[in-house]
């Protein structure tokens, strides 16, 4: 009866361990939900692509929708880089 005890504890004690490294691993993510998007893609009545994280805008929709991403990713790895940016 006292080894199942130990086993039932030790077994909690162990699923608490696990919970706390998912939660440290995965602390800061957000829920995804209306407004936490990172572009912005208008198409009528102007056309235009932002990056909310950087502010970076592009007004050729066209190339940013064929996969042209090349510009957003040079304006994220700036903004990373930086250690004073504003929260996203």
């Amino acid at each position: 009866m006292a080894m199942k005890m130990l086993r039932a504890r030790l077994y909690k004690w162990e699923q608490a361990l696990q919970t706390e490294q998912q939660q440290e691993l995965h602390g800061d993510k957000k829920e995804i939900g209306w407004g936490s998007q990172i572009r912005s893609y208008v198409l009528q009545p102007y056309r235009l692509v932002k990056d909310h994280r950087t502010g970076h805008e592009v007004g050729n929709v066209d190339a940013v929708l064929d996969g042209n991403l090349d510009q957003f990713i040079k304006a994220f790895l700036l903004w990373n880089g930086q250690p004073d940016r504003p929260a996203a």
